[in-house]
């Protein structure tokens, strides 16, 4: 038998002996991709940075789309969602190092979250906006919050400028920005708050095209809002101003649900409601986004963030 040395658990000595190799943890740039239309539970790894196909993660507790993805440098959070037209309160966690399944944090308000994105995040505090009540097109104008590192209920943060749902959110350090969205038209409307206080949005400016359901993302001083409405364009702003945002570029095609997730020089952008493809672009620049790989299978109306794009922040 071999020699082991130091402390092993019992599990451990187990593996080791039965020549069951524990994976490591991942200390890379991961991305999460999770949920999907309709109801779907299962959750995709990407390793952020190297380009290559999605990979299985693991589980939801339940299944469900329009969820909202927070968290922090260590922890990927999904705030509710829609199962089966009907409100899910779920919030539920994982650490981007682990796979498998997702563990229960707490509930959100009765009003559910759609964002198809990440919600803003400082690391330490998530916000994200409550939007329609069991499947039906009621927009509000509700914003929460949690805690990252802890589990428990979502806690009333404030207001946003206007009543809206399916908008697209990214963030910096301090401030977090909602832009487009829907209530009975599409909205060209962003306005932003201070993530580590509480209180109302405050008008930021307007995006070059009023659409809902992009996808957001940011690295510490720059926001992309990407594709949505059909529309296969990316703005950019400076999070630290305020002010219209400026074209960026364009995706490979125009979709719904379009989800994008970053690290602190590169967007990885999902094409939401019509496949599989993931695109890239370099942040810091400006232009066309190009082929990345691809996800696990077509992920409209899911939810993603990146240990990456909290710890830049």
């Amino acid at each position: 038998m071999p020699n082991y040395q130091g402390v092993w658990s019992l599990s451990e000595h187990y593996q080791q002996i039965n020549s069951e190799w524990p994976v490591p943890p991942f200390t890379g740039s991961a991305g999460l991709i999770a949920g999907y239309f309709s109801n779907g539970a299962s959750v995709d790894f990407l390793n952020l940075s190297s380009a290559g196909n999605a990979t299985d993660f693991g589980d939801l507790t339940v299944g469900r789309y329009f969820t909202s993805g927070a968290g922090s440098s260590t922890r990927f959070i999904a705030v509710g969602g829609d199962e089966s037209g009907v409100t899910n309160q779920t919030i539920d966690f994982t650490t981007y190092n682990t796979t498998g399944t997702f563990t229960d944090f707490g509930d959100t308000n009765v009003r559910y979250s759609q964002g198809n994105n990440t919600p803003v995040s400082n690391g330490t505090r998530s916000c994200f906006t409550l939007s329609a009540q069991d499947g039906g097109a009621t927009a509000y104008d509700n914003i929460s919050y949690l805690t990252n590192a802890t589990t428990g209920n979502a806690v009333d943060f404030g207001n946003s400028t206007s009543a809206r749902y399916t908008s697209a959110g990214l963030s910096s350090a301090t401030r977090g920005v909602f832009g487009g969205g829907y209530s009975g038209s599409t909205s060209n409307i962003m306005d932003y708050i201070t993530i580590a206080s509480t209180g109302n949005a405050t008008d930021f400016g307007d995006l070059t095209q009023a659409r809902n359901q992009s996808g957001g993302c940011a690295s510490a001083t720059r926001g992309l809002f990407c594709g949505g409405g059909g529309y296969n364009v990316i703005d950019y702003i400076t999070i630290a101003s305020t002010g219209n945002a400026t074209d960026f570029g364009d995706l490979p095609s125009g979709n719904y649900s379009n989800l994008a997730v970053s690290t602190s020089t590169i967007a990885v952008i999902t094409e939401g409601s019509s496949g599989s493809d993931i695109s890239q672009v370099t942040i810091a620049t400006t232009g066309n986004a190009t082929d990345w790989a691809d996800l696990t299978r077509t992920r409209n109306r899911a939810c993603g963030g990146s240990n990456s794009q909290a710890s830049v922040q």
